[in-house]
Order: C-alpha cells, then sequence, then structure tokens
C-alpha cells in the first residue's frame, strides 16, 4: 500500500500494501547512539518499524541500520537497494539488517548485496529473539521462513510512535486475495487477526502516554476477525474498542474494501462521533472489466452505492481512494470510467498511482499500456483530485472544526486536510478551531479554545 507524494499526505493515514503503490520515498528515523531505522512503503510498515526499535533498543543495538523494505513494485525494490548502498557509504561501520516485504519475496537478492550483513523475514522481524542474537553476534546471516506457514499475528505492544502526533495500531496483518497487480501476500502472508483484548490494551497504552488519535491499520483490515474465536467483524471489534476506551478522543481507519463493510461498521459511520467522517477505499479503477482483470470484488455500482450511504448517514464524511491508472489492456474508454467515478463517488483525497508491473505476478503478463500512456492518465487523474480537493477545502471556510496538531504551525482537521494553526501548540493537541481562509492546498484558522 505507497507513494507519499499526494496532497494531502493520504499515506500519513491508511495502509497501502497491497493497494499498487510505487513503494517510497524512504523515510529515516533514529541515529546518534540509536538504532536507525529506515522504513519504506505502508504505514504498517512504518508500525513494525517502531516494534523493530524498541527490540533494537533492549538487545543494546546502537550502530546498526534497520531497512524495512517494500515490494509492491520493482521500483520499491531497486529504491531500497540504491539506499542500503547509500547507508554503507555513508555509515561503514555500522551493521545493515534488511527486512520488510521484498526482504521476504526476494532474500537471495539482499543476501548477494555485499553491503548487507543480515537478511530477516517478515514475521520473525516482529520477535525479540533475532535481536537479541544480532547483539551477541550469533544470528543468522539470512532467517526468512515460510511466510505462508505463519497462522497468528501477535500484539506487539508499543509506547508510540516516534515523532508522530498520532498512533498506528496494527489489528490485522496478510492477505487472503490475490488481486493480479499484488505479490503482497507472498511478502506478508495469510490474513490473521490480533485478538481484541491486545488491541484495546495498545490503545489504552498509547492514550495513557498522551495520543489523542489512534489510526487502526493492517493489510486488509475489513478482513479482520474471519480466523478468531466467533469471528468478530471490523465493525464489532472497533465498538467494542471506543466503548472499551472512553478516553480516546478520535479514532481513524486505514483503507476499506466497501464489499467487506458490516453493520456494525454502518452504524458506527452513523453514529460515533469519535470515529472520525473520513473513509479511504480500496477503489483501483472505476471501469468493471479492468476491475474483473485486477481481480477485485467490487464493481462499479458498488462503489457508487457505497459512497452514497456513507454520505447518508454521515453528510460529512469526505473520502480518498487509491487508483492506480493505466492497468494492462486499459483502453481510453475504460480510463474515462475511472476518470468519472472520481467526482460521481465524490472523491476527495486520491492516491493515484501509474500501473508498474511486478514481476511474478499474473497482469505483468497481461498486455501492457504504454508508459507515457500510463503517466498521462496518472496525471489526468490527479488533477480531477485536486479540483475535488479545492471544492472541500471551499466547503470548510467558516466552519468550525476540531483540529489535531501534528507539528508545530500544522495540524488536520476531521477530514484530514491540513489546518494552519499558531505554532506555540504542541503536537498532539486538539484545538477548536474556525476556518478563515484558504492558503494553497491548507486552510487558514483562528483558534476558538
Amino acid at each position: 500500500m505507497s507513494v507519499e507524494t499526494n496532497l494531502p499526505d493520504a499515506a500519513d493515514l491508511h495502509d497501502h500494501a497491497h493497494e499498487g503503490g510505487e513503494g517510497g520515498p524512504a523515510e529515516v528515523t533514529g541515529g546518534a547512539g540509536e538504532p536507525t531505522l529506515v522504513t519504506f512503503g505502508c504505514r504498517l510498515n512504518a508500525y513494525e518499524s517502531e516494534v523493530m526499535r524498541t527490540h533494537a533498543r533492549q538487545a543494546g543495538l546502537a550502530d546498526v541500520v534497520i531497512v524495512n523494505t517494500c515490494a509492491v513494485t520493482a521500483e520499491a525494490e531497486r529504491q531500497a537497494r540504491q539506499t542500503i548502498r547509500r547507508m554503507r557509504r555513508e555509515r561503514p561501520e555500522a551493521k545493515i539488517i534488511v527486512t520488510g516485504c521484498a526482504a521476504q519475496v526476494n532474500p537471495e537478492k539482499f543476501a548477494a548485496m555485499g553491503e548487507v550483513d543480515h537478511v530477516l523475514g517478515n514475521d520473525a522481524k516482529l520477535t525479540a529473539t533475532p535481536w537479541a542474537d544480532f547483539g551477541t553476534g550469533t544470528a543468522e546471516r539470512v532467517a526468512v521462513n515460510d511466510i505462508m506457514s505463519v497462522t497468528e499475528t501477535a500484539g506487539h505492544l508499543i509506547q508510540g510512535m516516534e515523532g508522530r502526533a498520532r498512533a498506528f495500531v496494527q489489528v490485522q496483518n496478510g492477505c487472503d486475495h490475490r488481486c493480479t497487480f499484488c505479490i503482497i501476500p507472498f511478502g506478508r502472508g495469510n490474513s490473521r487477526s490480533v485478538p481484541m483484548g491486545e488491541i484495546v490494551a495498545q490503545v489504552r497504552a498509547l492514550v495513557a502516554s498522551g495520543y489523542n488519535e489512534v489510526v487502526l491499520t493492517g493489510v486488509d483490515i475489513t478482513s479482520f476477525g474471519a480466523d478468531l474465536p466467533g469471528k468478530p467483524t471490523l465493525g464489532q471489534m472497533t465498538r467494542r474498542l471506543l466503548a472499551a476506551v472512553p478516553e480516546l478522543p478520535r479514532l481513524r481507519l486505514s483503507s476499506l474494501d466497501a464489499v467487506e463493510m458490516d453493520e456494525d461498521l454502518w452504524r458506527l459511520i452513523a453514529e460515533e462521533p469519535r470515529l472520525m467522517p473520513h473513509l479511504h477505499l480500496s477503489l483501483q479503477a472505476g471501469d468493471d472489466m479492468i476491475l474483473k482483470r485486477m481481480k477485485r470484488r467490487h464493481s462499479r455500482a458498488d462503489a457508487i452505492a457505497f459512497a452514497e450511504k456513507a454520505r447518508s448517514l454521515r453528510p460529512d464524511i469526505v473520502f480518498g481512494a487509491d487508483i492506480i491508472a493505466g492497468f494492462p489492456t486499459e483502453t481510453e474508454e475504460m480510463f474515462q470510467n475511472s476518470l468519472r467515478i472520481v467526482e460521481e463517488c465524490g472523491l476527495t483525497w486520491l492516491h493515484v498511482f501509474p500501473y508498474s508491473p511486478r514481476p511474478g505476478t499474473p497482469a505483468a503478463k497481461m498486455p501492457q499500456v504504454p508508459g507515457p500512456i500510463r503517466k498521462e492518465r496518472a496525471a489526468r487523474l490527479r488533477a480531477a483530485g485536486e479540483a475535488q480537493v479545492a471544492r472541500y477545502l471551499a466547503s470548510q471556510l467558516g466552519r468550525s472544526v476540531s483540529v489535531l496538531v501534528e507539528k508545530p504551525g500544522l495540524g488536520r482537521n476531521e477530514g484530514f486536510a491540513e489546518v494552519q494553526v499558531p505554532d506555540h501548540y504542541e503536537a498532539g493537541t486538539i484545538l477548536r478551531a474556525h476556518i478563515t481562509g484558504i492558503a494553497g492546498h491548507q486552510l487558514t484558522a483562528t483558534v476558538l479554545d
């Protein structure tokens, strides 16, 4: 799920590890006596980097670079290899450990790099044992298991996210679906869920440490619970979580599949003010033939009906969506269907990708759309998205909103628009503000309290 260049940065919010993204840019955190984490791709990776940071600290690892890779496209792997070479030049004495989805799918490629000291699989990276072994010098150089054999997702309790106003909580991992463009199930394994008690415990700990907004994330979170006793749905878990942690002010959900919505989730959208009115849809296309060739489970009509129902229940709701431009066999007429659905669904925060073939996926063997056409179609989709952003920002003028401060001078409203605020408020503070104007892609505001 992974490009982080759209306005606003929707990649901050939803997990798109299986959504056709491009993998980068890398986020580098830590250093100076601390483990350095280089994180590519999705928010789930960002969460898991924090788990690894904790394990590395506990193992006493300081002069170490951990590269958490993304496998969403071949370009994502190329960026990871380029970064590994650069980190070796900059940190010649550091131990470089490569992990993440690309390392899981192609461990031999990274093991063949002279710059790499260790390759660690996606399952093992979240357990303390290999990190302790790195600290004692007893670790294997390559430790990558069969990810399809993993049947549990342990609760990885963390106390917070480095440098973030909001915290991301992993509720699910893996994916049981096999979209033709996606290799992520082979990096993440089959779908598996975190037990509800562990989710509640983690959210309580995060709120106690000062976080006012939590995002529930995973690879395919609308499949949550199918592997747990009683088969609780995402909506049931979310309802129980909000009831169990009444002190949590704001909750967001990462990327949703429109055909997996349950009645509890619809009820929360209609009735729960702490669930933010911002949903990101795993849409991918607006043409039925392309959706079929992608092996998506929803139709164009399903997406439109979803948006209409959500808006009828919560009129202030704002939608984001992933859309791939130039998928194999896409004609101009098919593309026009995707372009039109932006307005028909009222999509605001678009995450647009020109299709990038991923070796080993069925789509890579289909008749390809020429690269320049893919890029040109992506540009037209982004232009449509920017028009929708401008329309949404204009609709906020004169409104009173709740703003979560992300960094000095900047926060986001309930619908995830960036809002300029005075710079003396600390990250994580929630403000009531009156929207007074628009500056580029941001709103300006005066604070009411």
